[in-house]
């Protein structure tokens, strides 16, 4: 369908399904959409539902990047349900949260009644979280979901007019609308986004800056600040933090028995120069040591037992792994010896590639992988496939 706006034909639909059928044949859990990300933002529910219907009879997932994570979260839960609850599909909701500073408080308890009223009513609707305030995407949200009907190209142009740009910058100032998570008044304001990495020698010196900042450095307005890196970047695309998060929705959130914790991020190259980097989240190396030093120990909000679970038995179950995720005689021997006094995360927003400290020996597949913190060269692990026979 190219990468712009538009519903898809039948044939076009028959081609996605077959695609569908062939992936889930060759193992994998099930289909996933980014709906806050242009082109996968203009899929309707109607669609994503006859697609996850496949994966559904066999117990797959239809895992989503809702809709909306904002002011708009409500609905984008009843439309992430709905998929499942229509498909017969389990559904995963990407690292849960409550990403409105205005109602911050408010929605996230609402959240977690309409996913518990799923549940209860035989839904299979979980969910995953990572323990920072932030976010962390490209510079692309900034802009309306309107901008990119036409296609990527089209849209870098349309933002290269200065006339466009005034039209642009009302509506990033208008509020909620209708077909858009507007992240910058999520975060309230440019203040609080941060630049993660501009991908340029020229905007490196701004690399974990705020965007008010880096307006009045340049003398720009910060949406032009924030377009201009945008676009300077291409192909590349430019990152951000999103400070849009309150620590009490993410405690409550963090504390519901069907929540795991995952880290929302990349596979990252650990020998190559942090420089290249930039300054990205600190969730790549930092998560699961800090839901214990942090989460456990610290603030108490969960026991030791539980955030194991979170990180371990429950996302096996989830899969479906029913010989992983426990120690237990039988089971794969993945195991990760830590040091319960001295475990922290030391990623920060300001050192972000920091390894932890605390985490001695890692076993994967019962071959060590890493002792006395230092990896063994060993390559041990193994694909993980879903059995779908017949679809």
């Amino acid at each position: 369908m190219g990468d712009g706006a538009g519903a898809p034909t039948e044939a076009q639909l028959q081609a996605m399904e077959s695609e569908v059928r062939t992936a889930m044949r060759a193992g994998v859990f099930g289909i996933s959409s980014a709906l806050i990300y242009s082109p996968a933002t203009f899929q309707s529910g109607s669609d994503l539902t006859r697609l996850a219907a496949i994966p559904g009879k066999c117990g797959g997932f239809y895992a989503s990047h809702m809709r909306d994570e904002s002011d708009k979260l409500l609905a984008a839960i009843d439309e992430a349900v709905s998929i499942g609850e229509k498909s017969g599909a389990k559904v995963e909701i990407f690292h849960i949260k409550a990403a409105y500073a205005p109602l911050w408080g408010k929605l996230m308890p609402q959240a977690i009644a309409r996913i518990e009223a799923a549940r209860a009513r035989g839904v299979d609707v979980g969910a995953n979280i990572y323990p920072y305030r932030a976010g962390g995407t490209g510079l692309d949200v900034t802009l309306p979901t309107h901008v990119f009907a036409q296609g990527r190209e089209a849209a870098h142009a349309f933002v290269r007019d200065p006339k466009n740009r005034a039209q642009l910058k009302k509506e990033l100032a208008a509020g909620p609308q209708a077909d858009w998570s507007n992240l910058v008044l999520a975060s309230g304001g440019w203040k609080n986004v941060v630049l993660a990495n501009g991908q340029t020698e020229a905007t490196k010196r701004f690399n974990g800056m705020n965007f008010a900042d880096i307006g009045k450095a340049l003398g720009k307005d910060p949406a032009d600040a924030a377009w201009d890196i945008w676009l300077g970047a291409l192909p590349s695309r430019a990152g951000a933090l999103y400070f849009m998060m309150d620590d009490k929705d993410i405690d409550l959130a963090m504390k519901q028995p069907w929540v795991s914790v995952g880290t929302d991020a990349s596979v990252a190259d650990s020998t190559a120069d942090p420089e290249a980097q930039g300054k990205p989240h600190p969730r790549s190396y930092g998560t699961f040591p800090r839901i214990i030093a942090e989460y456990v120990k610290t603030r108490k909000v969960l026991t030791l037992a539980d955030a194991i679970r979170k990180m371990t038995s429950w996302p096996a179950q989830r899969l479906g792994l029913a010989d992983r995720g426990l120690l237990r005689e039988g089971m794969r021997a993945d195991v990760i010896v830590f040091d319960l006094a001295t475990i922290k995360d030391r990623a920060t927003y300001e050192d972000p590639t920091a390894a932890p400290d605390g985490i001695g020996d890692v076993i994967v597949n019962g071959v060590v992988a890493l002792s006395k913190g230092q990896p063994t060269g060993s390559r041990s692990g193994a694909v993980l496939r879903h059995s779908c026979p017949g679809v």
